[in-house]
Parts: structure tokens; C-alpha cells; sequence
């Protein structure tokens, strides 16, 4: 079976509208490796989009999946609960900041999760509008859609967005945006669209993903915080690709002092199987009446049996650690190329959620081109790169925190071979 046939097959037969990064057919898969349909090797820097944290098929999280299945596959929990769902909760209601008691409901999605989430917030608070920022990814749903502050490819051809959804710059200095900047656009919006007493709740990313892995400076944070508290809106932290040990603590907000009101998680929640949760104050997840939140395959029994594992594997690995040492190592061999390599005018990111930044040295302009021509040399040289970014200048790395050593080492290499050989031509 070959790559190329495989493609041909599917640009017949699947929609062009879902993209894809690669044209490599996975066979197999196993920690930080993926081995192709025609045997080829390939080291994963992706992780399927930080969804397998805790590495591809972790032998704890297949050996709770198996026992899950010998036991049941769903019965909806809303019809027949079950207690890993009840003891899921309770966890993630223990791990999250802030000091007061929470209540957890789990979905299937990463955007589902930011809908309910939305939900929530206006039915606690009566309120109807909601504050996101630029360069933010919330997901492909219509709010996820509207909260998404990146129109290409997200929003192109999709129709009017749901109304009271409104946008302010996130704070990021390399592009010209301060703290002062985003807070002075904020009291500017209130002034100018919209009453801040009709605002539920104001979303962030502590480190946008697809807006490039900028994180959130602590005093930003802060001020939403005072701004939130202020007039009486809710904080809601997106760590859908952020959470579970990826930026060195189990999720981005511990590195803040202040609490969320909701958050939303998702991806490496479950190791690989779809699972997403909301996790908010115990009075505001109770606001919405019963049967208003929830779905068909929300907190899919699979999925709660492997999220048990992982959370398991990250406390017994001191993934949490692990990923601190693997972004120094990464952060420490970038700084070594961009000594020689002018285009580089960036190296960032808390943990193990890491990320480089190419400007064209001639036009001083962010340059999709240089990333994407790095990202193409890993890949024919075996190394899966993903980028992102409003410029789409960015490489950002999400190898799974369980990656070993050798295998760290070999993709570092390619890494710099590939960056060398893109500036040499």
C-alpha cells in the first residue's frame, strides 16, 4: 500500500474542507514513533495536536481501555451513570486552581466543552455577550467559530457569526502589543460596543495554540481577573491544548495567581480517546436546569477509563517535571541556531508547549515561508513539525512529554539540520 494511492483515493473521497498536514498514512504508532503504511519511520513532534501528552498507546492507558471494554462500551450516563464518571470528576474538580468547591460535566470535544462553557456563563449570569481575543482558537463550531479570533482558514465562507461576540487584541510584545495595550482596548470596547453589564464572561488561552503559543504575561491575567471581578463577569480559561502537564504544571493557570471561574479541557485529557470536560464554581455549573447540559456520548466510558490512566501516568512519571526538562533542552539547542540563523526572532514557551518565530531578515516581515520550507525539510528528513500562528510563521512542538531521550536527541538534530539547510538556500 502506497502513501500517494492512498491520497488519491481520499482527495475522491473525502471533503477538501478537511485539511491536512501531512500525506502520510499512519499503520502504527508506539510513545513519540509513527510508522507509516509503506514502513517508514517517522518521529512525532505533534502528538495529534497535543492529545497524546502521555505518548502514543502508554501501556497503562490500553490496559484500562481494555478493561473498560470487557465491562461496557456506553449506556449514555444521562440514562445508566456509571461511577468513573462521578470519580473523574472529583478529580479534576481537586486538580483545578482556586479555592473554592467546583462541579465537573464532561463532553466529547474540545469545542463542545467551549460551548457549554458559554452556555454556562450566560445562563449564570443572564448576561449575553462575551470577550475573546486576537489570535485565539476555540474550535469549529459556530461559537467556537465566532469566539476564534483568526479568520483564514477558521471563518472564510461560513456566513455571519452568532452576534454578541466581541474581539480584543492579546498582548504580544514581539508584534507590538502590550499589557497597557490590550487593557486600553478593552476599556475602549466597553465604551464603544458594548455595555460591560451585559458581558458573561471573558475567554482566554494562557498560551494561545493556534495563534502562535504566546503565553499570557501574569499581570494580563491579573487585570482580566480585577476586570472580571469588577463588573461582574466570569473568567473562562480555554486549556484545551494547554492542560495536563503540557507547559510544566498539570495546567497553564497554576502559573497565574489568579483562578478561573470555568475552564475547558480537552485533547491529552484522555490519552488519545475523545473526551472533554468543564470544570467551573460549584453555583455557576449549577445554574443551568437539568437536561441543559450533556449529550449522547458525553463522558463516554471509554474515554473516562483512559483519562483515569493518564492522569495516573502524569503523577507517577513526574510528567509535569519532565516536560520542564525537555523545553529547556529544546529551548537550549534553538538558542544554539539562532546564533547563526538571524531569521529565528523568537524562542518561547512555558513546559514542554515550545515554539520558534521566522522573520524575513530582507522585508523584516514574518515569513510563513521560512517555517513552512523547515517544516517540509523535517518531514522528508522523518520529522513531523506542525506550524501555526496569525502569519503562520510559527513551528510549534508538541512531542508527547513521555518521549525518550535517544529518540529527544535524534529529532533535536533533524531539527537544526532542517533549519541549517532551509537558510542555506
Amino acid at each position: 500500500m502506497k502513501n500517494s494511492a492512498i491520497s488519491e483515493r481520499k482527495n475522491q473521497s473525502i471533503s477538501r474542507g478537511v485539511g491536512m498536514t501531512t500525506q502520510i498514512y499512519a499503520d502504527r504508532a508506539e510513545n513519540s514513533e509513527i510508522w507509516d503504511v509503506e514502513g517508514r519511520r517517522y518521529i512525532d513532534f505533534s502528538s495529534g495536536i497535543a492529545v497524546v501528552n502521555t505518548g502514543h498507546r502508554h501501556p497503562k492507558v490500553i490496559e484500562a481501555v481494555k478493561a473498560q471494554l470487557d465491562r461496557f462500551t456506553h449506556t449514555c450516563h444521562q440514562v445508566v451513570p456509571y461511577e468513573s464518571y462521578v470519580r473523574l470528576a472529583e478529580r479534576l474538580n481537586g486538580m483545578l486552581p482556586g479555592k473554592f468547591d467546583k462541579k465537573t460535566i464532561f463532553v466529547t470535544t474540545g469545542a463542545e466543552a467551549v460551548e457549554n462553557a458559554i452556555k454556562i456563563a450566560r445562563n449564570a449570569t443572564g448576561r449575553p455577550a462575551v470577550i475573546a481575543f486576537a489570535g485565539g482558537f476555540h474550535g469549529r463550531t459556530f461559537m467556537g467559530m465566532a469566539l476564534t479570533g483568526k479568520v483564514v482558514p477558521y471563518k472564510v465562507g461560513f456566513g455571519a457569526m452568532p452576534a454578541d461576540v466581541f474581539h480584543a487584541p492579546f498582548p504580544v510584545a514581539l508584534h507590538g502589543i502590550s499589557v497597557a495595550d490590550s487593557l486600553a482596548a478593552l476599556d475602549r470596547l466597553f465604551k464603544a460596543d458594548v455595555d460591560p453589564a451585559r458581558v458573561a464572561a471573558i475567554i482566554v488561552e494562557p498560551v494561545q495554540g493556534e495563534g502562535g503559543f504566546y503565553e499570557a504575561p501574569r499581570e494580563f491575567m491579573t487585570a482580566l481577573r480585577k476586570i472580571c471581578d469588577q463588573h461582574g463577569m466570569l473568567l473562562i480559561a480555554d486549556e484545551v491544548q494547554t492542560g495536563f502537564a503540557r507547559t510544566g504544571k498539570m495546567f497553564a493557570m497554576d502559573h497565574h495567581e489568579v483562578a478561573p471561574d470555568i475552564t475547558t479541557m480537552a485533547k491529552s485529557l484522555a490519552g488519545g480517546f475523545p473526551l472533554a470536560a468543564v470544570t467551573g464554581r460549584a453555583e455557576i455549573m449549577d445554574a443551568p436546569n437539568p437536561g441543559g447540559l450533556g449529550g449522547t456520548y458525553g463522558g463516554s466510558p471509554i474515554g473516562v477509563a483512559a483519562a483515569h490512566a493518564v492522569l495516573d501516568v502524569i503523577d507517577e512519571e513526574k510528567l509535569c517535571d519532565r516536560a520542564n526538562a525537555l523545553g529547556a533542552r529544546l529551548k537550549q539547542r534553538l538558542q544554539s541556531i539562532r546564533d547563526d540563523a538571524p531569521e529565528i526572532v523568537d524562542i518561547r514557551g512555558p513546559g514542554f508547549m515550545n515554539a520558534v518565530e521566522f522573520n524575513d531578515v530582507k522585508k523584516g516581515l514574518p515569513s510563513a515561508e521560512i517555517a513552512n520550507a523547515v517544516r517540509l525539510k523535517a518531514l522528508d528528513k522523518g520529522l513531523i513539525l506542525l506550524t501555526c500562528g496569525v502569519y503562520g510563521n510559527v513551528i510549534r512542538f508538541l512531542a508527547p512529554i513521555t518521549i525518550q531521550d535517544e529518540v529527544m536527541n535524534e529529532a533535536l538534530d533533524v531539527l537544526e539540520s532542517s533549519i541549517r539547510e532551509v537558510r542555506a538556500t
